[in-house]
C-alpha cells in the first residue's frame, strides 16, 4: 500500500497517512456498533482512521479511541481524532474548519478540514501537515457546506490534501487524477453491508491510478 508523507512542521511529529483514510462516525453505521464496522474495514486493509464521533459522550468516545488505536497499531496503522472531550488516544488531531490551533504540551500531528482555497491556504500557513477538502461530490454525510466543489478544486492544493464528501469506488480515482494526495471515505464504507469489501474496492481503484 502506497503511503504519502504529510508536510513537516518542526513543532510536531510527522504522521504518515495512506492514500485512503476512513472517517469513523457512529451516526453513519446504520445502528451497527462503530468498532465492529471499523474492524471489518481494517480486515479489508484500512490502516488509517479519523474518529469524528463528536456526538458521543466523552467517556464513550475515549473508550472508542483507545480501542481503535489498539486495533490500528496492531497492524501498523494510525488513528486521528477530532478535537473534543475524551480525545487523547490518537496519533494526530484533525481540526474542524473553525477550530482553534491546539495548545498544551502534548505534541501531535495536526490536520484541518477545509471547504475552500482560502481554508487550504490558512491550513498551510499555520503549519498543518494535511487537510481534507469537502464536499467534492454530493454527500449525505456532509450537509450544510454548500454545493459540491467538484474534483477540479483539488488541483494545486498548497499542502497534502485528501478529497472528502461523496467519495466512493466510482470516483476515487478521479480525485487522485485531479490532484488529491488521497481520499477520505465515510458512507461508502460505514454504510456498506460489507465494509471490508467496500474498502478493498476503493483501494483497488487508487492502486490502479498509481500503476
Amino acid at each position: 500500500m502506497t503511503t504519502a508523507h504529510a508536510m513537516h512542521n518542526p513543532m510536531h511529529p510527522v504522521l504518515v497517512l495512506p492514500r485512503l483514510l476512513v472517517v469513523a462516525d457512529s451516526a453513519q453505521t446504520g445502528g451497527r456498533p462503530l468498532l465492529a464496522v471499523v474492524r471489518e474495514a481494517v480486515a479489508g486493509g484500512a490502516r488509517a482512521v479519523w474518529l469524528r464521533d463528536k456526538q458521543a459522550a466523552a467517556g464513550d468516545r475515549r473508550r472508542s479511541a483507545e480501542d481503535l488505536a489498539e486495533m490500528l497499531h496492531a497492524v501498523g496503522g494510525v488513528l486521528i481524532e477530532s478535537p473534543g472531550p475524551g480525545m487523547g488516544a490518537g496519533d494526530g488531531v484533525h481540526l474542524g474548519a473553525a477550530d482553534l490551533w491546539p495548545g498544551g504540551a502534548r505534541e501531535v500531528a495536526v490536520g484541518r478540514s477545509c471547504h475552500s482555497d482560502k481554508d487550504l491556504s490558512r491550513a498551510r500557513a499555520e503549519g498543518c501537515q494535511w487537510a481534507t477538502l469537502s464536499p467534492i461530490y454530493p454527500s449525505r454525510s456532509k450537509p450544510g457546506y454548500g454545493p459540491p466543489l467538484g474534483p477540479a478544486a483539488l488541483a494545486g492544493a498548497p499542502l497534502p490534501t485528501w478529497a472528502l464528501g461523496g467519495v466512493d469506488a466510482g470516483n476515487a480515482a478521479e480525485c487522485l487524477e485531479s490532484g488529491a494526495t488521497g481520499v477520505a471515505v465515510l458512507g461508502a464504507v460505514l454504510r456498506s453491508p460489507d465494509p471490508a469489501a467496500a474498502f478493498a474496492r476503493i483501494q483497488e481503484r487508487l492502486d490502479e491510478v498509481e500503476g
